[in-house]
């Protein structure tokens, strides 16, 4: 398995810029995996502290402002939330003098969603047990020893503050009993019960297996007598867990009662100081369950979830790997699960079904903390097992995200959850709005401020201090933008108006987009010099050509910016490695020596920008026969400049060192790192201040690389059907008879055409965070002949169609303009 990584290292990189920051708060994880060392939940709080798993309370009900009940969080743990997993367990019953937790373990009493107890028991006595062990639940707090920061600042129960009586040794290796029922046999149970309608067989398997730790891994483990102590192998029988579960289902409700009787058997046992691995392998199996889906199943599925989130930090570990050897299947239902236990509980839909929010204030960032090991075990496989927006959750978008924002950003000064502290389960649209609600508090400010210092001048007030107003001339495009930027570089946070000298108009929109659009293609044109379009992977890279002045590159990072805060898609195309760079580091260092722009590419990322290349590579690495006298290379490289050839050392004396068969990897990362990073690094690093003079925002750190391409290019995604539901109406309804056609056609179009037609009517053929909804796609109603062809004002993401008389003749003429649409139909 090797050493449980350690904080060291994020410690070192916190250090190192962490004097840039002007609020609290590091960058959580996103993954939960970070250059190879793990966060136990995925997600990385300030550097003061560790996250807790209560929340704190910043109003009470019916205090000023209304705070949510979900709000009700604790820094020590002692609030209405518990404090301690079920299982951790001392003290004697509420209203039971003289008993404990423990009785219940051999037959629980009956459970608030309808679970009874074997045999025949009085009504009144019944209702008396439930009212009881419903009071348990929901009390427990009381019961539970406090949870408190260990020296690693981890959230652990405080073993040595317990008494006596509840202290537990280390436990030897259990002996399991011997069980020895296979798939194929329980399936021949079931199929007899359901034949003679007798279930106890069946139903007296399902409650002793799942009756505790020790049944679970009797019945599951592939060899009784094997330790499975790796990260690689569970030793778990997973045709047989899921034979179990899924045979579950389709048995009466009694045997599916008896389950959950059993789990909370399980969950009742005493605390025994540190797990086992017998003890995962019951989690890894019991947090499978399909059973969760149920609302009534939620008090017992919370327990559950805060006992794995309170594990320790090298047992998180072997849980994320035991999650990677999940089907796509299983690992999917699982994550469902989470997040709609997490939507249920802060939007249920029968709140009286579930215990008080202020009582089970603990219930979110457990599974919170339990998706971040999902997430980790996604992340870390090749490929990922699902993709990473599966783990969003729209729910949050209802929610006030901003307040979550402002707790993460206090983050030194509080111990209160958010869910910036774990940015993977956030949306993409989220995300934007916190970005922009972000950057227009701090250019309220600085108008505000601006404001305040001309009125105590006395000075009279100029609204145009609350926009950025650039002022260009159409044939000094290039040079007039980046003449304005430069000098109102303060100003850039502030919403964009562009004019254009000589020409009367007002900006509502369309001439930013105009001005963006020109300033693109005249930018990344191949005759500018200032980048590189690489046919075999349909992208643009810097060229590595030296300059005297990288003003350009900055210039093209700074407009980039601005897209994402002023909500414009760019038709760029970067390669995703370009993303990675961007966020690296994703605040700006104080010091100006320091390294920006600089990742840990590997040859996949080659892969994505020059692929034959990266294909050769492979091919070196792969070579079974002597490196060094077949292909007689050394550590260094060549590159063609302006016609001259230049060589460049991998490494000191470099041209004197062989590639052999024991270095090539190192002379392949050297290379890799070569072309990617230190070849181009000025132009780089100049288009990385420029986007972060924009985008200077904490916000920043909660997204992936492949978010912020999305931000600024969109999403290659297409819903026409979307996009026809949006779309508005000028001249138009949409059941006149060319409207129709017109959407015959281009839902008949193949995915090329339909980029064509998308990139013809707005520039662009992504489409925007958010989706075909915030397009604003208009088709108008041209009065031409119908012998011309239909017409695009890309400002205004507006078509405009003639009412061609069949469909066969729109067909024609919509697919020749759109094929056609380089410098000929636009406007």
């Amino acid at each position: 398995m090797g050493v449980v990584p350690t904080w060291d290292a994020q410690e070192d990189r916190r250090r190192a810029y962490s004097s840039s920051r002007p609020r609290g708060g590091d960058r959580p994880g996103d993954h939960g995996y970070r250059a190879g060392k793990l966060d136990p939940v995925g997600a990385r709080g300030h550097p003061n502290t560790w996250r807790t798993l209560d929340r704190s309370t910043s109003a009470t009900p019916g205090s000023a402002g209304g705070k949510r009940n979900r709000d009700t969080r604790s820094a020590s743990g002692e609030t209405a939330g518990t404090s301690a997993t079920l299982g951790h367990v001392g003290g004697r019953l509420p209203g039971t003098p003289g008993a404990h937790p423990g009785a219940y373990l051999k037959g629980p009493p009956p459970f608030r969603d309808g679970l009874e107890s074997g045999g025949r028991v009085d009504k009144v006595a019944e209702e008396e047990k439930e009212a009881i062990f419903k009071n348990f639940l929901l009390s427990i707090v009381r019961e539970l020893p406090p949870i408190c920061p260990d020296v690693r600042q981890k959230q652990r129960i405080a073993i040595d503050t317990l008494p006596p009586e509840m202290k537990a040794p280390i436990p030897p290796e259990p002996i399991l009993p011997l069980r020895n029922k296979t798939a194929k046999e329980l399936l021949d149970d079931i199929e007899k019960a359901r034949l003679t309608g007798d279930w106890k067989i069946v139903h007296d398997f399902y409650l002793t297996t799942f009756d505790s730790f020790l049944e679970l891994n009797a019945a599951f483990k592939r060899d009784p007598n094997a330790p499975f102590n790796t990260t690689d192998d569970s030793g778990i029988n997973s045709k047989f867990v899921n034979t179990i579960y899924d045979s579950l289902l389709n048995t009466p409700q009694e045997v599916q009662k008896s389950v959950l009787k059993g789990i909370i058997n399980s969950l009742l046992r005493e605390w025994k100081g540190p797990r086992t691995k017998d003890d995962l392998r019951a989690y890894f199996i019991l947090v499978q369950n399909p059973q969760y889906t149920g609302i009534s199943t939620y008090v017992i599925f919370a327990h559950l979830l805060r006992q794995i989130a309170t594990l320790s930090e090298a047992d998180h570990h072997f849980l994320v790997h035991w999650f990677k050897k999940l089907s796509q299947k299983r690992f999917k239902q699982l994550i469902d699960r989470l997040l709609q236990f997490i939507s249920l509980r802060l939007f249920p839909a029968k709140p009286d079904e579930l215990p008080p929010l202020a009582k089970c204030a603990w219930w979110i960032p457990s599974a919170t903390k339990v998706l971040a090991l999902l997430n980790a075990a996604n992340s870390l496989s090749n490929p990922a097992i699902i993709p990473y927006t599966d783990f969003y959750n729209l729910t949050l978008d209802h929610i006030d995200i901003m307040e979550e924002y402002h707790i993460w950003q206090c983050y030194g000064n509080s111990h209160r959850f958010s869910f910036c502290q774990f940015p993977f389960i956030l949306s993409i649209a989220t995300k934007k709005m916190i970005i922009q609600r972000d950057s227009e508090h701090q250019m309220i400010t600085i108008a505000r401020q601006s404001l305040v210092d001309k009125v105590s001048r006395r000075q009279r007030p100029d609204m145009n201090l609350l926009f950025l107003n650039i002022k260009v001339r159409r044939p000094h495009l290039v040079s007039d933008s980046l003449d304005e930027l430069t000098r109102k570089r303060t100003d850039l946070k502030k919403k964009l108006k562009v004019t254009f000298v000589g020409e009367a108009g007002l900006d509502m929109g369309g001439l930013t987009k105009e001005w963006f659009l020109l300033l693109i293609r005249q930018i990344f044109h191949t005759d500018y010099g200032m980048f590189t379009y690489l046919k075999d992977s349909c992208c643009h890279w810097f060229s590595s050509l030296k300059c005297d002045n990288y003003s350009e590159f900055r210039l093209v990072g700074a407009l980039m910016g601005l897209a994402v805060y002023n909500s414009i898609t760019l038709d760029i195309q970067f390669p995703p490695c370009c993303y990675k760079k961007l966020l690296s580091p994703p605040i700006v260092p104080c010091d100006q020596n320091a390294t920006v722009g600089v990742a840990a590419l590997s040859l996949d990322d080659l892969h994505q920008v020059m692929p034959e290349l990266a294909h050769g590579l492979e091919e070196l690495l792969s070579y079974e026969g002597n490196v060094e006298d077949d292909f007689y290379s050394t550590f260094q490289v060549y590159q063609e400049e302006l016609g001259v050839i230049k060589s460049y050392n991998l490494k000191a004396g470099g041209d004197r060192i062989p590639v052999t068969n024991q270095n090539r990897k190192e002379y392949v990362q050297l290379y890799v790192d070569f072309l990617l990073n230190k070849s181009v690094y000025k132009q780089f690093a100049a288009f990385y201040y420029g986007f972060h003079s924009v985008c200077s925002s904490d916000a920043l750190m909660l997204l992936r690389p492949e978010e912020v391409e999305i931000l600024v290019c969109g999403s290659p995604e297409l819903d026409m059907y979307a996009l026809q539901r949006a779309t508005q109406y000028e001249g138009y309804t949409k059941t006149d008879l060319t409207i129709r056609n017109f959407w015959d056609v281009v839902l008949g179009f193949p995915l090329e055409l339909q980029k064509k037609l998308l990139h013809f009517a707005t520039g662009s053929d992504r489409v925007p965070v958010g989706g075909m909804v915030n397009l604003n796609f208009k088709i108008s109603r041209s009065e031409i002949s119908t012998d011309w062809l239909p017409v695009a004002h890309t400002c205004f993401n507006q078509l405009c169609l003639p009412p061609y008389k069949s469909k066969k003749d729109l067909k024609v003429k919509l697919t020749i303009a759109i094929s056609n649409a380089e410098g000929f139909g636009l406007e």
